[in-house]
């Protein structure tokens, strides 16, 4: 397997543990045995504790500014944010422990700690659905559809329902951003 799929492999398994655990509670060592490395083998990847919880966050954001870039130039819309969904539950259902990671925020306050206050990943998923600026109702909207994304992928990955569910989450997450279904096409 590529280093570059390893270190994603691994940092999906340790992003659930940190966001299951919190940081301060999620041992190096615990890592690696969920990953089957030992903890020598695991800092040869990551030298530190520090370093493997910013490289799970920063390919969280790489992801999200792929999506981004991939619709820059789609008008704001329903087909627009169909596919940003469509994009969004694949990585969900392929990176479960991501999209835990990416909940902290709305559960604890931990990971500013380690972030600051750069609040980059509420800005990338507002330039998603092109909702920077945008009212109350598509803010919550754009809140709820990815909560129920979250929730969802998460579900099917324990169930082992990846495939036969992407299409009902993304239904479903349509439906929450106040779309009726079948207002554009199914994909």
């Amino acid at each position: 397997m590529a280093r570059h799929r390893i270190d994603e492999d691994i940092l999906d398994r340790a992003a659930a543990l940190f966001a299951q655990h919190g940081f301060a509670h999620t041992s190096v060592k615990a890592v690696a045995d969920a990953v089957g490395l030992s903890k020598a083998g695991l800092l040869h990847h990551f030298p530190t504790k520090e370093a493997l919880f910013l490289a799970a966050v920063e390919v969280m954001r790489e992801h999200l500014r792929r999506i981004r870039d991939r619709l820059a130039d789609q008008p704001a819309g329903p087909e627009r944010d169909r596919r940003a969904l469509e994009l969004m539950s694949d990585i969900a259902l392929d990176k479960p422990g991501l999209v835990s990671l990416a909940l902290i925020p709305l559960t604890s306050g931990e990971q500013e700690h380690f972030l600051g206050d750069t609040g980059e990943e509420d800005g990338l998923v507002f330039e998603i659905f092109a909702a920077v600026g945008a009212d109350a109702q598509r803010v919550v909207r754009v809140i709820g559809a990815l909560s129920a994304l979250a929730v969802l992928s998460l579900a099917a990955n324990r169930l082992g329902e990846t495939s036969a569910w992407r299409k009902h989450i993304v239904t479903t997450c349509f439906d929450a951003l106040g779309y009726r279904v079948g207002s554009t096409s199914e994909g």
